[in-house]
């Protein structure tokens, strides 16, 4: 027995580990969402990032969307789970209306902008629009995969 659990402490910590990221999906009155193009690579996101670990999830969110945006949020719901695959990062974005705050960028963010739907599509990698869209549709919360760049699974 000894053995055994010598053995599963060994595997266990050689197994990979994931991390969570929260991300908000902020609606606006009008139907614009709320985007973030990244300082470190330059494209276009929802705001969000690494969870703390004593942070509940909403907390965590109101908190990301702040410091990349400089707009202060409400939390409605969780509208997504999405994991990827290549990375091992499970995120979790929540829908979530503005309650105040100006626009501002970050030394995350270069640029913060309000953008339709269609303009998600123009300007995101499918596997950030999809967040902001599932975000929209009001049948979540949607669970899918992606390799970084696309969805994997059925969906």
């Amino acid at each position: 027995m000894l053995l055994y659990m010598s053995n599963h402490a060994r595997e266990s910590h050689s197994l990979p580990r994931h991390s969570v990221s929260v991300a908000g999906a902020v609606v606006r009155e009008d139907g614009r969402l709320l985007a973030i193009r990244r300082a470190d690579n330059g494209t276009w996101e929802l705001p969000g990032g690494v969870l703390e670990l004593t942070e509940a999830p909403q907390d965590g969110v109101i908190r990301e969307v702040w410091e990349e945006t400089g707009i202060r949020v409400e939390v409605d719901e969780l509208t997504g789970v999405y994991k990827n695959t290549t990375r091992g990062i499970v995120a979790l974005v929540f829908r979530c209306k503005p309650s105040g705050g100006t626009e501002r960028t970050s030394a995350e963010s270069t640029a913060v902008e309000w953008l339709t739907p269609e303009e998600i599509t123009d300007r995101m990698g499918e596997v950030y629009a999809i967040r902001l869209l599932d975000a929209l549709d009001g049948t979540g919360p949607h669970v899918r995969s992606h390799d970084g760049k696309q969805l994997t699974a059925a969906q």
